[in-house]
């Protein structure tokens, strides 16, 4: 589905049906598609009073009790691990991970977790979205 920022409630709605009482969700794609701002929409339709950020540098971020968004593009999967951040996951609420890699995915798997992805491609001033899972 291909949406401008405008209408990027739909997308949340989406992601909502897809995992309505919480879960893990991958966000893919390239520098600037828009991750982040769909973290945005999303903690702002719950009505969480805070405005999400990008965590790049902080690894994670958390938004009222039911939100956490990491962003693993500088530190990568072994850090993520490290940090002891893989135990966040079974915490009731959404998980959005930024930069997730095969690496992770295949740890989630193994670890009987389930999660959706959402490819993020920008199509000119729009976004073409595409949830799996």
């Amino acid at each position: 589905m291909i949406k401008s920022i405008d209408s990027i409630q739909e997308v949340v709605e989406k992601i909502k049906e897809k995992v309505p009482n919480g879960g893990i969700v991958l966000l893919r794609g390239n520098l600037a598609a828009g991750k982040t701002t769909l973290v945005k929409a999303f903690v702002s339709s719950l009505g969480i009073g805070e405005e999400a950020t990008s965590p790049t540098f902080s690894i994670m971020h958390r938004y009222g009790d039911r939100v956490w968004h990491y962003d693993i593009y500088n530190e990568g999967t072994e850090k993520f691990i490290e940090s002891g951040l893989l135990e966040n996951l079974e915490e009731e609420g959404w998980h959005f991970i930024e930069w997730a890699d095969e690496k992770l995915e295949e740890i989630l798997k193994a670890y009987g977790m389930t999660y959706i992805t959402v490819e993020i491609t920008p199509a000119g001033e729009k976004r073409a979205y595409r949830i799996v899972g």
